[in-house]
């Protein structure tokens, strides 16, 4: 109980503490990041050679804990030294101890955003009843921008529990009561999947994937309906600016797709942080009251 009092009393404590679980959360973020993915294709090339009645394949075992961290050149197991949040990547000189392979810096830099942004959950909730799923859908939201940065997926296994999570907490009115959490759940995923309907009867092309309706739906579950029509202008914005971006800097063609779910975490985020504050500040200059 004495942590507890201590980290109740003690804001800059305790913002350096959940600065400090944030990065060591990170650091399996990045498992969860790398190999998740991976598990999914090899789930469905299993359901593909069972719907085809193919033999099956003997494959290696991989999930989130199995096998243990080992460097992809050489294959050397990862020590306990070697795998300290951000600061082993940087004495390493982001290589391998052993044989000198790069390290991608996706490692430091996903562990140094899982610290940046459970430290401003800890500011901005303090200890509070809100502060640990907070905490929760920041991490979710961050594995989740940078799995669709990877390979345009958002996994149902963390958009799903992410959904009923929301809608779970919805019932103690953590962030948002129980009906504006069903209605913002409801409401998130029919608006993008009308959108994605619409485009496709028009262009004959789909503009976004399902992930992004379940993504949305989740975040109208965690923060009300309220939240949503900040959360998709906020996305859409950037994610137009950034798209232009890539097309004049990189030449980046107009038809290669791109992947909107780490614009919805973001905007989903800074909902979570700034929301109100944000929907207050425009109501007041609008003269809307």
């Amino acid at each position: 109980m004495l942590l507890f009092d201590v980290l109740r009393d003690n804001p800059p404590f305790l913002w350096f503490a959940t600065a400090l679980l944030g990065l060591t959360v990170g650091s399996f973020l990045n498992v969860v990041i790398l190999r998740l993915p991976r598990m999914m294709e090899m789930a469905w090339k299993r359901e593909c050679r069972e719907i085809l009645e193919l033999p099956a394949i003997e494959e290696k075992r991989l999930s989130l804990v199995f096998p243990s961290s080992r460097c992809n050149g050489c294959g050397a197991p990862i020590r306990a030294w070697q795998n300290v949040p951000v600061l082993s990547w940087l004495l390493l000189r982001g290589q391998c101890a052993r044989c000198k392979t790069p390290i991608s810096i996706q490692y430091p830099l996903v562990e140094a955003a899982a610290g940046a942004v459970s430290a401003v959950c800890a500011w901005h909730f303090g200890w509070s009843v809100q502060l640990l799923p907070a905490l929760v859908l920041s991490w979710a939201l961050l594995t989740l921008a940078v799995i669709d940065l990877r390979t345009q997926l958002l996994p149902d296994d963390i958009t799903l529990p992410l959904l009923w999570l929301g809608l779970g907490l919805s019932m103690w009115s953590v962030f948002a009561g129980t009906q504006d959490a069903l209605i913002g759940a409801m409401a998130g995923y029919l608006s993008l999947w009308t959108v994605f309907q619409l485009f496709r009867l028009i262009t004959g092309k789909e503009g976004m994937g399902y992930g992004d309706f379940k993504l949305f739906a989740a975040l109208g579950a965690w923060l009300g309906w309220q939240s949503l029509p900040l959360i998709i202008l906020l996305s859409s914005v950037v994610g137009a600016v950034v798209g232009l971006g890539l097309v004049l800097l990189r030449r980046q063609g107009r038809d290669i797709p791109m992947a909107f779910g780490p614009y919805l975490a973001a905007a989903g985020w800074i909902a979570l942080i700034w929301g109100h504050e944000i929907t207050a500040a425009y109501l007041d200059n609008s003269g809307i009251h």
